[in-house]
C-alpha cells in the first residue's frame, strides 16, 4: 500500500521547519505533511499557535491530532529553546523570519544573524544531518547593476542599499561556511521575487500602490526582465535539496543555489496581471529612469538630514524602484542538475492562484471598500472624502483628467483668449446653447449606439442646495461682522495684522495681470499638491513640526535680545509671547 507515492512501511523522517508560520514556512509545511513520509515538527515564535480555516492549517491540525506533526515555540535569541526543539530532528529547513520591524536594526540584526549562528550551534550539538536555508536571489544585486541569467559564479558585492538583504546575505555565508563541521550538511537556496497565497510583501504592496495611485507609474522603459518564483515551487526546491544534501552530497553540500519558475518576464507585465486580476488600472505612464532617480536620491537625503522616517511598508520604496527598473534574470541550470528541481507550479498557474487568494484586497471587494474608509488620509477627510476628493487625489484617472483638462479650457478661454470676461461668458453660453439645441435633433440610435437623452430635471436646482448656499452666505457675512467688531475694539493685534493682509491680498488678486498668474497656480496647486501630500503625509507633516518649531525658538530668541520695554508691549499685545524664553535660548546654545 502506497500513500502520495510513498510505501506506508518507510520509516519517516523527523524534520524541523524553523519560522514555519511565515509565508514560506507555511507552504513548506503543508508540502511536507501531503508528502506523508515526514514527521514535521512546527517552530516559530509565535505564542500560542493559532490556526485559521485555511486548508493548510486544516491539515496541519489533523496532523497534529495525530501525532506527526508538533508546533514548538522558538525564540531564535536563545540556543536553549532551539536545541530542544532540534533533538531527534535529522533535517532543519531555516526559514525566512516574519513580521520584522526592519527599522529596528538591532532585533533583525540578533534574529537573522545571531539567530543564524544559534541555529548553527544547535544542529551541531543535537547532531542534526543536514541544514537548508532558505535564502535570496538579493544577496547579488548591489541595486545598481543589471543581471542577465546569473548564475552561482555571482559572488555577494557586500556593498546594500538594503539592511535586509546585508542580514540575510550574512546568514547565508555563516549556513555555507558551516558545512562539513562536526557532520553537518548545508545548502542555501535563492528564490527571486517570491509570491503567491499568503505573501505579506510583494502583493500587498503592490495593492497600496494602486489604492494610493501610485500604480499608474511605469519606472523606466518598461523592458526590464524578471524572475519570479510561485512559493510551492520554493518549498519543492527544498524538499529537492534535503534529498539530494544524501544522494550528491558532493555537489550539493556547501553550495547556493538559484530558484526560479525557469520563465523571466517583463516585470511591469507581471505587475500588470497582478493589479489587472484584481481589479485595478495596469501601470501606463513611463517616468524616465533619470528622474526618477533623482527624485528617490533627493528624497531619500532629505528624509536622512531631517531625521525622518517613512513609514514600514512591507516593502521599502526605495528598494522596490531598485528592483521595478532594473533586469534580474538567473540560470537554474545548477538547481536543475545537481538537485534536480524543476517547477511544479507554472508561472500562469501561480498568477492565478496568488490572485484568487488576494480576492479581499480587490477593487470591487466589500472589505477592500471597508478597509478603504478606515484608512482615510488627513487631506481626503479635508476635502470631505466626496467627488472633489476622488477628482483632485486621482482616484480615477480618466475623470481626474477629464475634469482637469475642462477647467484648463475654461482657464484659456475666458483668460487667454484676449477676449472681456463678459464678451467670453456671452460665447461661451452661445456656443453652450446652439449645443442643447442641436442635442435635441439627434435620433435616439446613432449607426447602432443609443443616445441618452437629457432629462429636464438636469437643469433644475434643489430646494436644498439653495438653502445650504444661502445657509453658508449667512455665515460668512456674519463671521465678517464679527471681526470688524473685533477691529472696532482695538484689543488684538494680529487680528488687525490678518485683516490688512487679506485685503491687500485681495487688492492684488484685483488685478488682471496677477489674477491670471494665480488662477493658473491655483488650478496647478490643486491637482497637484493634495495628491503629494497624500503620499508623503508623515514626511511634511515632520518637516511641519520641525519649521513649527525653530519658528517658536526664533520668536524667543527676538524677545530675549529685544530691549524689556519693547518685549513687553509684544508680549502685551500678543504678538509675540513665550513664557519659557530663557530655556530655549540655554537649549539653542
Amino acid at each position: 500500500m502506497v500513500l502520495n507515492d510513498v510505501p506506508l512501511n518507510a520509516i519517516p523522517t523527523t524534520c524541523v521547519v524553523l519560522n514555519g508560520r511565515g509565508f514560506v514556512g507555511r507552504s513548506l509545511v503543508s508540502r511536507l505533511l501531503r508528502l506523508g513520509n515526514w514527521i514535521v515538527r512546527v517552530a516559530d515564535s509565535a505564542q500560542p499557535l493559532q490556526l485559521d480555516s485555511s486548508e493548510s492549517d486544516s491539515l496541519l491540525a489533523d496532523f497534529i491530532s495525530s501525532g506527526r506533526a508538533e508546533y514548538w515555540r522558538v525564540d531564535v535569541r536563545d540556543l536553549s529553546q532551539i536545541k530542544r526543539a532540534f533533538e531527534g530532528a535529522s533535517v532543519v529547513f531555516f526559514m525566512d523570519s516574519s513580521d520584522l520591524d526592519t527599522s529596528d536594526f538591532y532585533n533583525c540584526y540578533m534574529i537573522i544573524v545571531q539567530g543564524a549562528k544559534n541555529v548553527i550551534n544547535a544542529c551541531r550539538e543535537c547532531q542534526v544531518r543536514r541544514l537548508i536555508y532558505n535564502s535570496t536571489a538579493d544577496v547579488v544585486f548591489d541595486g545598481s547593476h543589471d543581471i542577465y541569467n546569473g548564475d552561482e559564479s555571482l559572488t555577494c558585492h557586500w556593498k546594500f542599499q538594503n539592511m535586509m538583504c546585508d542580514l540575510k546575505a550574512q546568514a547565508e555565508a555563516l549556513v555555507l561556511f558551516a558545512n562539513n563541521i562536526d557532520g553537518l550538511l548545508t545548502c542555501a537556496l535563492r528564490p527571486s521575487n517570491v509570491f503567491g497565497p499568503g505573501d505579506k510583501q510583494f502583493v500587498p504592496s503592490l495593492v497600496n500602490l494602486a489604492k494610493s495611485g501610485w500604480a499608474k507609474f511605469i519606472l523606466g522603459n518598461g523592458e526590464n526582465m524578471s524572475d519570479f518564483t510561485y512559493a510551492e515551487n520554493v518549498t519543492h526546491a527544498h524538499v529537492c535539496a534535503a534529498e539530494a544534501l544524501d544522494s550528491r552530497m558532493v555537489f550539493v553540500a556547501g553550495k547556493a543555489f538559484f530558484i526560479t519558475n525557469l520563465k523571466p518576464m517583463k516585470f511591469w507585465k507581471f505587475v500588470s496581471l497582478i493589479l489587472e486580476g484584481l481589479g485595478y488600472q495596469r501601470p501606463f505612464i513611463r517616468l524616465p529612469i533619470s528622474l526618477v532617480s533623482y527624485i528617490y536620491l533627493l528624497v531619500k537625503s532629505t528624509c536622512e538630514r531631517l531625521g525622518l522616517r517613512s513609514h514600514n511598508h512591507s516593502l521599502s520604496v526605495f528598494y522596490f524602484v531598485q528592483l521595478a527598473t532594473h533586469t534580474r534574470t538567473f540560470d537554474c541550470t545548477a538547481a536543475q542538475k545537481h538537485i534536480g528541481y524543476s517547477p511544479i507550479v507554472s508561472l500562469e498557474e501561480g498568477v492565478s492562484s496568488t490572485i484568487e487568494s488576494f480576492s479581499h484586497l480587490a477593487k470591487d471587494s466589500p472589505l477592500a471598500h471597508y478597509s478603504d474608509l478606515n484608512e482615510q488620509s488627513k487631506v481626503e477627510k479635508l476635502l470631505g472624502g466626496g467627488k472633489v476628493a476622488d477628482i483632485l487625489l486621482w482616484r480615477d484617472e480618466k475623470k481626474s483628467f477629464t475634469y482637469f483638462f475642462a477647467l484648463v479650457v475654461l482657464f484659456y478661454w475666458f483668460f487667454l483668449s484676449g477676449r472681456t470676461f463678459t464678451s467670453s461668458a456671452a460665447n461661451l453660453l452661445l456656443l453652450v446653447s446652439i449645443g442643447l439645441f442641436g442635442y435635441g435633433f439627434l435620433p435616439s440610435n446613432i449607426f447602432g449606439l443609443k443616445v441618452p437623452s437629457i432629462p429636464l430635471s438636469s437643469f433644475e436646482i434643489s430646494e436644498t442646495l439653495i438653502k445650504n448656499s444661502m445657509a453658508r452666505i449667512a455665515f460668512l457675512w456674519n463671521r465678517g461682522i464679527w471681526n470688524l467688531r473685533t477691529l472696532a475694539k482695538g484689543d488684538d493685534v494680529n487680528n488687525f495684522i490678518k485683516v490688512v493682509l487679506a485685503l491687500y491680498l485681495l487688492k492684488l488678486i484685483l488685478l488682471q495681470s496677477s489674477l491670471t498668474a494665480l488662477i493658473a497656480v491655483a488650478l496647478v496647486f490643486s491637482f497637484t499638491a493634495f495628491f503629494v501630500y497624500e503620499q508623503y503625509e508623515s514626511e511634511l507633516d515632520g518637516l511641519g513640526k520641525l519649521l513649527l518649531n525653530c519658528r517658536k525658538k526664533s520668536k524667543t530668541l527676538l524677545i530675549c535680545y529685544l530691549p524689556t520695554p519693547v518685549a513687553s508691549f509684544l508680549r502685551n499685545y500678543r504678538i509675540l509671547h513665550e513664557p519659557n524664553a530663557h530655556t530655549v535660548v540655554n537649549d539653542w546654545q
